[in-house]
């Protein structure tokens, strides 16, 4: 299958429950902190390639709804990577890099099927 990162920040509960999925699962995995390591725009873009800024943006976040009003509307492709690269908080967590699968979030089922 190829290496397995998991990014996010530490402090977020659907993190815990994602690494703790993949700890209980035997599943070996790197873990990419955005808060110490950052991203890069290359990165974002590619995801963004493969499942949708859509998917990426946590729109339900606080860090997005503090936002000033302007930030929020007319958000497109790009507006959405210059958003999540200076405020690696707004990307949804966690992102799951499992060989070439890409996951967005944590589903214990979808876990399940792309890994066992």
């Amino acid at each position: 299958m190829g290496k397995t990162t998991i990014y996010g920040i530490k402090a977020c509960d659907t993190m815990k429950k994602a690494r703790d999925w993949l700890d209980g699962h035997g599943v070996a995995y790197d873990f990419h902190d955005y808060k110490t390591v950052g991203i890069d725009r290359a990165t974002l873009q590619a995801w963004a390639r493969k499942v949708g800024w859509e998917v990426l943006l946590n729109r339900a976040g606080t860090t997005f709804r503090k936002l000033p009003e302007a930030d929020k509307v007319g958000v497109d492709e790009a507006k959405a990577i210059a958003l999540m690269l200076a405020q690696p908080s707004m990307i949804k967590r966690p992102v799951l890099e499992a060989g070439s699968d890409l996951l967005v979030g944590f589903k214990p089922e979808a876990y399940a099927a792309k890994l066992g």
